[in-house]
């Protein structure tokens, strides 16, 4: 797996975790599951967008 550096500021850093702490897994795992539902979501909006303006543009040509 390969390593990522990044900065971050200290007090949102205590934030996460203190969250990672209370669900009992690493600051890594936390971070990995946002980045993935981050993803996730901006794919399925530019999924969504393409769908609305390919159905526009059929519209239009109709």
């Amino acid at each position: 797996m390969a390593k990522v550096l990044l900065s971050i500021p200290e007090k949102f850093l205590n934030t996460i975790d203190e969250l990672a702490n209370s669900e009992q897994r690493t600051r890594s795992e936390l971070i990995r599951e946002a980045l993935r539902n981050y993803i996730k979501r901006n794919v399925a909006f530019d999924a969504k967008k393409i769908n609305k303006d390919a159905e526009l543009l059929e519209n239009l040509l109709s």
